[in-house]
C-alpha cells in the first residue's frame, strides 16, 4: 500500500496548484480520502476530505471557496485544487486513503 502526492511547488499569491496522490497496491475507490498540511511546529491540519464514491466532501473554513478535492476512481487518484493561494496556505500537504500516508509534498506561496 502506498501514497504518492505530487503536484507542489512554489506559486505567488493568487495563484494556483493542483495537487494529486497517486496510490498504488490497493484500489481507492472503496475508501475515503482526505488531504492534510503542517507546517514546522504545528500538528498536522485537516484540509479536505472527500467520500469513497465523491458524493460528499469536507473543507476546512481556512481553505472553503478556494480549494476543491476530487477523485478518479478509474486513475486510482484523490487530487486538490488549490486556487487564490495566500502565503498561509505554505505547507507540507499530505493525503491519506486507508489509514496509509503519503511522502508529503511541499507547497510555498510567496512573491
Amino acid at each position: 500500500v502506498q501514497l504518492v502526492e505530487s503536484g507542489g511547488g512554489l506559486v505567488q499569491p493568487g495563484g494556483s496548484l493542483r495537487l494529486s496522490c497517486a496510490a498504488s497496491g490497493f484500489t481507492t475507490r472503496r475508501y475515503g480520502g482526505a488531504w492534510y498540511r503542517q507546517t514546522p511546529g504545528k500538528e498536522r491540519e485537516l484540509v479536505a476530505t472527500i467520500t469513497s464514491d465523491g458524493s460528499s466532501t469536507y473543507y476546512a473554513d481556512s481553505v472553503k471557496g478556494r480549494f476543491t478535492i476530487s477523485r478518479d476512481n478509474a486513475k486510482n487518484t484523490v487530487d486538490l485544487q488549490m486556487n487564490s493561494l495566500k502565503p498561509e496556505d505554505t505547507a507540507v500537504y499530505y493525503c491519506t486513503v486507508l489509514n496509509a500516508w503519503g511522502q508529503g509534498t511541499q507547497v510555498t506561496v510567496s512573491s
